[in-house]
C-alpha cells in the first residue's frame, strides 16, 4: 500500500516540476546573447535574486531525487500481498528428505562370502533362478 502511495506522489511531483520549469523565463539564451549582443555585460547574464519559481524548481528537484531513491528501496522489498507466500489451494505439499535422512546411518552389510578359489563347483551354491541338481 505504501508503495502505491509513494508512486502516486512521485508522479505528482514530476508533473509539478515539469510545469514549474516550463513557467520560468529564459535567461537570455537568444541568438543576440550568443554573439555578445545581450543587454548585460556579465558573462552569464544579469544576476537576479531567486524567485518563487526557481525555489519551487529546487524543491521539486530534491523531492524528485528523494522519491526516486525511496521508490527504489520500496521496490526491492516489493508490494506486500495478503496471499503472498502461501501455496495455491489444492496443491499437494511434498517434503523432500534432508541429506541426513537420505544417507544411510549404518555401515553397509558385508557382501556374501565367496567360495575359496580351490572349491569345487558342486559345493558352490546354485545360481539364482536355477533349480538344485540341474
Amino acid at each position: 500500500m505504501l508503495y502505491y502511495i509513494a508512486t502516486v506522489l512521485y508522479v505528482l511531483v514530476c508533473f509539478v516540476m515539469i510545469g514549474v520549469i516550463l513557467l520560468q523565463q529564459g535567461k537570455g539564451g537568444d541568438m543576440a546573447a550568443a554573439f555578445g549582443g545581450g543587454s548585460s555585460q556579465a558573462a552569464f547574464g544579469a544576476r537576479s535574486g531567486a524567485t518563487v519559481l526557481t525555489r519551487a524548481t529546487t524543491v521539486c528537484a530534491v523531492l524528485f531525487l528523494v522519491g526516486a531513491l525511496a521508490l527504489n528501496i520500496l521496490a526491492q522489498r516489493g508490494p506486500g500481498s495478503v496471499v503472498g507466500g502461501r501455496a495455491p489451494q489444492g496443491a499437494p505439499t511434498t517434503t523432500l528428505p534432508t541429506p541426513a535422512q537420505a544417507a544411510p546411518t549404518t555401515a553397509p552389510a558385508p557382501a556374501a562370502q565367496q567360495p575359496a578359489t580351490g572349491a569345487s563347483p558342486a559345493t558352490a551354491p546354485p545360481a539364482p533362478g536355477t533349480a538344485p541338481g540341474q
